[in-house]
């Protein structure tokens, strides 16, 4: 076969043409790939449930707890631009099938970790993998899916994110409470060995090929210098507690910030080469996307510390057990499913309007939050519920159309590497949000007291991450004044 004459220099690969699918074949293709980003969600959410009982049958120390749940975040951001790369050179089936069945080897494997340590390592393991998964599913939508299907697909692709939300927390309160086969927490990972084996097997038969017409090279070098900045960032950060702030910890910080600088100018000189990089510098010359990247990394990086020390408050704190810590979560899943609708329905018109109000009710159900929990006695289910139900009403506003707000302000031509780069800094947003709040809450629970930590330690804990966490919303919401008024019509 012949490359496509259009292909820059590396090694080409021809293109196999889209070819649009319909019927039972096109359901059976589309419950695969939405399969697998179902599996992505749920797995970035269900640990943090189960993060008290992981940390006492394995002894983990509050560092590592964090780490088992950044190290998924960050490692996933790390992928995701790379991987869909790769899915486009090589094919978007290949790769999603690669994706899958290394998402399934490593949850094995974190089912069976025998110390935090291996459970990390597996947990970043697992995130690459789903670095290398999660973007086929666009990529396959988009190229086997026809205009009118299309929209039915991404909204299918919609409503079962918004399940994933749900899930999450119940499923994995349920499965640490039933202990299944005395596996306990192991059974959330246990979990996805199965269904990736059948999903596999449809995934062989049902899935379509396709792949782009460019093969430009793949900027490994660029994906490896930003993960490396990252990490040696929030690595001081997340082991604040153990290590202290010493002369080492300051020199990883800066370390970071040079490896940042060493990125970004070789990323400048691969686009002055022609070559396409991971991050093109050029984008941050554009308002929309530069306030974007601020207004992304903020909005998400409260999220992830608030459900983890919420999950600790409930259950080290007030002494209820992973299931109960589920329902008191469940509120906030359904309050984003409630407005989540309303918010992409209205986004072309009012885009910036509802991400501000989003930001703006998630700083207020925080207040709330705050206000019942800073007595330092068990406010009751349903003053918890009613906290958490404001904050997903917020969270649906605002989450579902933030890239696509951002995007409006990008060119066209640019928008498709723009959004790339924002679902990256979106999971990055979570990591770092884990790193410095969850520092902030683990230092405080252990230093209001002198004995076992008791509930009223917990209380102001969290009491302390709340107020910190309502003032970064109440600063994203005057952040987002910058960005464009509505949602762009030309991102998906």
């Amino acid at each position: 076969m012949t490359a496509s004459p259009n292909s820059r220099k590396g090694t080409l690969s021809p293109e196999v043409p889209p070819v649009p699918i319909a019927g039972a074949g096109a359901t059976a293709a589309l419950l695969v790939v939405l399969f697998g980003s179902f599996m992505d969600l749920l797995d970035a959410t269900i640990v943090t449930v189960a993060a008290p009982a992981i940390a006492r049958d394995l002894g983990a120390g509050d560092a590592q707890i964090q780490w088992t749940i950044a190290a998924y975040t960050l490692a996933l951001g790390a992928g995701l631009i790379t991987g869909g790369r790769l899915g486009d050179q090589y094919g978007r089936k290949r790769l999603f099938m690669i994706g899958l069945a290394g998402f399934m080897l490593t949850s094995a494997l974190c089912a069976l970790a025998a110390n935090p340590a291996m459970l990390i390592g597996m947990r970043a393991a697992q995130g690459l993998t789903g670095g290398i998964m999660v973007p086929q599913v666009f990529g396959i939508i988009r190229a086997s899916f026809a205009p009118g299907e299309r929209a039915k697909a991404f909204g299918a692709y919609g409503a079962v994110q918004g399940l994933a939300s749900v899930a999450g927390p119940l499923l994995g309160g349920l499965l640490v409470e039933a202990d299944l086969f005395g596996l306990g927490w192991r059974t959330i990972f246990c979990i996805n060995v199965p269904v990736s084996v059948l999903a596999l097997v449809i995934g062989a038969k049902v899935l379509p090929e396709s792949r782009s017409a460019s093969t430009a090279r793949l900027d490994l070098a660029g994906a490896l210098l930003a993960a490396t900045g990252i990490l040696l960032l929030l690595l001081p950060i997340i082991q604040a507690e153990t290590w202290g702030w010493t002369w080492g910890s300051y020199a990883l910080l800066a370390a970071g910030i040079v490896v940042l600088a060493i990125f970004l100018a070789y990323e400048r000189r691969l686009t002055g080469r022609g070559n396409e990089p991971v991050f093109d510098p050029a984008l941050l010359r554009i308002r929309a996307f530069t306030v974007g990247l601020a207004a992304s990394v903020l909005f998400f990086g409260g999220l992830g510390s608030y459900f983890l020390t919420l999950s600790i408050y409930l259950q080290n704190g007030t002494g209820r057990t992973a299931w109960e810590a589920g329902l008191v979560i469940l509120p906030y899943a359904l309050g984003s499913i409630v407005t989540s609708g309303l918010g992409v329905a209205l986004a072309a018109k009012a885009g910036r309007t509802l991400l501000i109000a989003g930001s703006l009710t998630i700083a207020a159900s925080h207040l709330v939050l705050w206000y019942v929990v800073k007595d330092g006695d068990d406010p009751g289910y349903w003053l918890l519920a009613l906290a958490l139900f404001i904050g997903g009403l917020g969270l649906g506003l605002a989450a579902p159309i933030l890239v696509n707000v951002v995007l409006a302000g990008v060119p066209g031509r640019n928008a498709g590497a723009a959004g790339g780069v924002l679902s990256t800094v979106n999971q990055i947003g979570g990591a770092a949000g884990i790193a410095v709040l969850g520092t902030v809450f683990f230092t405080s629970v252990t230093g209001s007291s002198a004995g076992a930590p008791v509930l009223p330690d917990y209380s102001h804990a969290l009491g302390i991450v709340l107020i910190v966490s309502a003032a970064l919303y109440l600063i994203t919401a005057l952040v987002m004044l910058a960005l464009p008024k509505a949602a762009a019509e030309h991102a998906e």
